[in-house]
């Protein structure tokens, strides 16, 4: 029974340190891509461990009956954490290669 409401929590903790990742990297105004990318990868590390914690209470090492634990990577945290990560290096690196090569082209068009 703690176990469970102990995976639940850690799963919950581990969806909102995902939060700060996002907001640093696309939803700080003022502030150029090499600051974005700074905070978003100190606060992707953070992240990182907190997901392969609450990874660690889903996948379960100790007990050792005749199914054993999920293997690390294959539990929910750590494959929210892996799947934002790439979702989020994606869509960083389409924003600043718009910012850097596109966005300086819209204001050539302008009377």
């Amino acid at each position: 029974m703690i176990l469970d409401i102990a995976k639940a929590l850690s799963f919950f903790l581990s969806m909102l340190s995902l939060y700060p990742v996002v907001v640093s990297a696309f939803f700080v105004p003022g502030s150029r891509w090499e600051e974005r990318l700074a905070m978003a990868l100190a606060k992707m590390a953070l992240a990182g461990c907190v997901c392969f914690l609450s990874g660690l209470l889903f996948s379960e090492p100790w007990r050792m009956d005749e199914n054993p634990g999920e293997r690390l990577l294959a539990t929910l945290p750590v494959r929210l954490y892996l799947w934002t990560i790439g979702g989020v290096a994606v869509l960083f690196l389409l924003s600043w290669y718009l910012e850097e090569f596109y966005v300086p082209m819209l204001g050539r068009n302008q009377p």
